[in-house]
């Protein structure tokens, strides 16, 4: 004979121990936690909690746009493992650039200096150079150039611009990864720092992570390794450095335009252009071919204050400011 008041008991222990578990799942895939993404694969991402803890982790719907540096809040998915990244908390600081349409996409987020490589092999693109340093003035973040492959000599011609960055107020670091020469000196200049690699594709810059941080492949870990294994294109990983701070690190690139509406409209981020358009004639000067133009008179003067290569830089910019905005269409233009 069965025992109601036994039976009864049972069941009302199983659904309490039922509706226990359903409210732990349901409160545990209700909380949620902020990071820091460390590595971006397409769509894939690896965060970083506050305990340190590296995580596979992917956006929750399309209209997240995330990248190496973002903090972000989080939400374990225990259903099926994984953990979605749920909102982009502001950012402080970004480095942009404009794809074909003249619409603006972040590269690295919440930097607070742009390392920019260069080497004399391969033959430095100066007006590449240019576009990140302009990108960076205009996002606030400090520039810094790196000079890698010491070792190989630098030319007069290279030196003569190093000399012109130096004198507009961007710093230039040499080192070589091949000797170790100045390897300390680029640790200490980012300690404290969230730093990011940029440059052209053959300067050096993953050499010069593997020198920066020697455990670089182990800190990497079986995550990153894995991910890597699915994905061959890695956009960009970030690094603790020893001395203190972060060292974000990307892909070459071959040219980079920076986000048109990112820039400042009248300087595009030259600082020399910047401190001389007061004296222009028109209050909207572009600094091209205008009458009374300061800038352009300081360019055309062997002594003044605007390198002449630095500006055809600028009105290279110029124009591709113009054609970005252009193909941005009127309704998304400023």
């Amino acid at each position: 004979m069965v025992n109601v008041a036994a039976r009864g008991a049972w069941c009302n222990g199983s659904v309490l121990r039922l509706s226990y578990e359903s409210t732990r799942r349901s409160k545990a895939m209700n909380e949620t936690f902020d990071a820091r993404v460390t590595a971006t694969f397409g769509r894939h991402l690896l965060v970083r909690d506050s305990a340190g803890k590296e995580l596979k982790a992917r956006p929750f719907g399309r209209g997240l746009t995330l990248v190496c540096g973002d903090n972000v809040r989080c939400r374990v998915d225990p259903h099926h493992d994984e953990v979605h990244v749920l909102e982009l908390l502001p950012r402080r600081a970004a480095l942009y650039r404009s794809n074909l349409r003249g619409l603006s996409e972040p590269v690295v987020a919440n930097l607070t200096r742009l390392l920019v490589v260069l080497a004399p092999v391969p033959a430095p693109d100066l007006f590449v150079v240019d576009r990140y340093l302009a990108a960076a003035a205009s996002g606030g973040i400090s520039g810094t150039l790196v000079v890698n492959k010491m070792e190989l000599g630098v030319g007069d011609e290279l030196r003569a611009q190093l000399d012109v960055f130096d004198k507009v107020g961007y710093q230039w670091i040499s080192c070589s990864v091949r000797t170790g020469e100045g390897i300390d000196g680029l640790l200490d200049r980012c300690a404290g720092d969230v730093a990011a690699l940029v440059g052209q594709s053959g300067v050096g810059k993953s050499s010069i992570v593997k020198r920066l941080i020697p455990d670089a492949e182990v800190e990497t870990g079986s995550l990153v390794r894995e991910e890597e294994g699915r994905h061959t294109t890695t956009a960009s990983r970030l690094f603790d450095l020893a001395h203190g701070g972060h060292l974000i690190d990307s892909p070459g690139v071959r040219d980079f335009a920076p986000a048109i509406d990112r820039l400042d409209s009248r300087s595009l981020g030259f600082v020399e252009v910047e401190q001389l358009a007061s004296g222009c004639r028109f209050s909207d000067c572009r600094h091209m071919r205008e009458p009374g133009c300061a800038v352009r008179g300081a360019a055309e003067d062997a002594a003044g204050a605007m390198d002449a290569r630095r500006y055809e830089s600028y009105r290279r910019l110029r124009r591709l400011f113009e054609d970005l905005t252009a193909a941005r269409g009127p309704e998304r233009r400023r």
